[in-house]
């Protein structure tokens, strides 16, 4: 096994009419789906441009010190004092050489994992591996996993293996199998959580269960897993330096990479382009032991030729720490899986980094069986507790528990310092800023022009928006922006559209970025429609909620002195929210129409846009309410909403979620303001807007 002094060095086996107008320099492209991806992209590496690799350990500390609390922050990871493990004993299972204990202990008060422990018989303390499972049906339990947890304990490692929050024994169901990605992880983003930070945290809280035992070596601890395993394996590795060895399998790649692939909300780490590529998070691991595992049959985020650009800087740290020989690359003619020989490089590499035996070559596996997962399970059937807190109710609570902070002003003079601190909060926190505004004037001259037309224009460089005007049947000064996240030609065939055009409304419909006729393609993942295109944003720090909310602010310059009323329809009524907290004295007022009335939910989100679901966005701002609140159009009218799982509220919750709204428009004066109608109130709606 050799260290990675170059890139050439790599351990294992190889192996309708309407007048078109355009205006602004509007890029060549090959199909209107490619263009977020292809922005998406070039952003990625526009924020990693200016990297160097470290030339001396001063030098690194330094960088070093800003990417752990970057990390941290980006992740949301938990804080504040750890609470008693409380660990319970399950039940026992003898076998050759080793027992398996199933266990619980706590991460989180009221927060419990399912573990099991592979003791060897050898007499201790021993050193630990941490094995941290991936996508795979039976998490901990499954054969995969099974397999390198007993390979290990028959070669005299303590073993932990764990179940990930939401997957496994501690899915919303009872069953195995349940998926923990897409709409159930995202539950945690809006108060500013991630799924990857609860990982991270979660195994270093397994680290301080096995520093608990007795035989236990509390030194001499390494970590493993595979695939989204892998990645935990790689963030806790680099975190917590209590581990002494990591070995991510078929996970390593680069963050630019992620761009284009469908990576589960495990992996998302929300701006982490901004401070950091993957080259800097593994070498968070240096000097301590690090085996970077890719196999030659995998996705291009995991592949090894991704891996190696990556491993190049990595090894810099490396070498500047002094330590070359620490880091390894060992690759492998296989596809996404962690096989009988990467287990045994995988031993070989431990029992050098961890027992100080031998010189890191593979070590072969000894025989053994699996056991039926079933059997494996701390709460087999039905047993779990009723009781027992999933993911998403753990989310809302946190998410309740964010928003107790809020403390709303008791004077209108206070509410416009808070409502101004809010709205740059809401900017610069959780949108990451907008980029400056280019000229517009003469998309603007254009859609000054009476009759239907079509505008296509630049809201920024490498986007366009097209914009469309079906006007009045007769002349009206009336203005609608109508916003539906699924594009102009549905939202033109809306309800809401055909009782604008009976009520005499110009309507102006616009397919922005990554929507309509941009939309990506094979984006859904799930309950997701937006998946791939809302992670991708993420990643580079501006989330689609905030690039949304741009593209409208650039209409309202398009569109100039008309200030049209902003309509948003379902989930683009968030849009239509965020645009009044930021640019609502530019129209004629906003409408949320069966929109989500709250972040906060304890199940699944559904029938909802991963877009609009903003990391930070409760700790930062508020709810759903508190971004009416602060909203600066002249009228705010809420019809009917939704709850999180997108079902429909009655009149009196719909009231109840937005007191806080209604309570600021009382105390300011103003109580019109706000409007609250029922869902079918269509009439009322444009007599609001009058």
């Amino acid at each position: 096994m050799h260290c990675v002094k170059s890139m050439n060095l790599v351990c294992g086996l190889l192996w309708i009419g309407i007048v078109i107008l355009t205006t602004g320099p509007v890029a060549a492209q090959e199909s209107p789906a490619d263009e977020f991806l292809k922005f998406i992209r070039a952003e990625g590496l526009r924020l990693r441009a200016a990297d160097q690799p470290p030339k001396t350990r001063d030098e690194w500390q330094q960088r070093k010190t800003l990417v752990r609390e970057k990390l941290a922050e980006s992740m949301g990871l938990p804080t504040g004092e750890k609470c008693a493990l409380e660990s319970r004993l399950l039940g026992t299972i003898q076998r050759d050489g080793y027992r398996v204990e199933k266990t619980i202990f706590q991460t989180m008060p009221g927060i419990w994992m399912p573990a099991l422990a592979y003791v060897p018989a050898q007499p201790g303390p021993r050193p630990a591996i941490l094995h941290v499972h991936g996508h795979w049906k039976g998490a901990k339990q499954d054969p995969v996993v099974q397999s390198r947890c007993i390979g290990s304990a028959k070669l005299g490692f303590f073993v932990l293996a764990v179940d990930a929050f939401g997957a496994g024994e501690r899915a919303t169901g009872k069953a195995l199998g349940e998926y923990h990605g897409e709409m159930s992880g995202a539950t945690l983003f809006p108060s500013g959580m991630t799924l990857s930070g609860v990982q991270l945290y979660e195994n270093m809280r397994a680290v301080d269960y096995l520093q608990s035992r007795p035989e236990v070596d509390p030194g001499k601890i390494g970590v493993t897993g595979a695939s989204g395993g892998g990645n935990q394996t790689m963030y806790a590795g680099a975190y917590d330096e209590r581990f002494s060895a990591a070995v991510p399998v078929c996970s390593v790649g680069t963050y630019q990479s992620y761009l284009g692939a469908a990576c589960c909300m495990c992996e998302v780490v929300p701006g982490a382009m901004r401070f950091a590529e993957e080259r800097d998070i593994l070498g968070l691991v240096a000097p301590r032991g690090l085996m970077v595992v890719n196999v030659t049959k995998d996705a291009n985020q995991f592949s090894i030729r991704e891996a190696r650009k990556s491993l190049v800087g990595t090894q810099a740290v490396y070498d500047a720490l002094g330590k070359p020989d620490q880091l390894y690359h060992s690759t492998f003619r296989w596809h996404h899986d962690y096989h009988q020989p990467i287990r045994e490089a995988m031993y070989g590499f431990m029992t050098q980094q961890l027992k100080g035996e031998g010189d890191g070559s593979p070590i072969a596996e000894l025989p053994f069986q699996t056991e039926e997962p079933e059997m494996l399970r701390c709460f087999p059937g039905e047993t779990r507790p009723d009781d027992w807190i999933t993911l998403p109710q753990f989310a809302a609570a946190h998410s309740r528990a964010v928003l107790a902070k809020w403390i709303a002003p008791t004077t209108a003079a206070e509410w416009d310092t808070h409502a101004s601190q809010l709205a740059t909060n809401l900017r610069e926190k959780v949108f990451g800023g907008f980029p400056e505004r280019s000229d517009l004037s003469a998309a603007a001259q254009q859609a000054k022009q009476p009759g239907p037309w079509t505008v296509r224009f630049s809201p920024e460089p490498n986007i366009t928006l097209t914009m469309h005007q079906q006007p009045a049947e007769s002349p009206s000064t009336k203005t609608a922006l109508l916003l539906n996240l699924e594009g102009s030609a549905v939202a033109q065939k809306s309800p809401v559209a055909d009782v604008l055009r009976k009520g005499g409304w110009n309507l102006i419909t616009v397919d922005l970025r990554a929507t309509g006729i941009y939309s990506v393609k094979g984006d859904q993942i799930g309950r997701a429609p937006d998946h791939n295109s809302a992670e991708w944003a993420m990643w580079t720090g501006r989330p689609l909620l905030g690039q949304w909310t741009y593209d409208v602010v650039r209409v309202l310059d398009v569109l100039g002195d008309q200030k049209p009323v902003v309509i948003g329809d379902g989930p683009a009524g968030l849009v239509a929210l965020s645009v009044s907290a930021l640019a609502g004295e530019r129209t004629g007022g906003v409408v949320a129409m069966n929109t989500m009335a709250s972040y906060i939910t304890h199940v699944p989100y559904d029938n909802q846009r991963l877009g609009t679901l903003t990391p930070g966005i409760l700790r930062d701002v508020g709810d759903v309410a508190h971004l009416a609140a602060i909203g600066r159009a002249p009228r705010t009218v809420i019809v009917g909403g939704v709850n999180g799982k997108g079902q429909s509220l009655d009149f009196l919750e719909l009231t109840t979620t937005y007191a806080p709204a209604v309570q600021k428009g009382r105390l300011v004066g103003e109580p019109s303001r706000i409007v609250l109608l029922e869902w079918s109130d269509s009439a009322g709606m444009l007599k609001a807007l009058e």
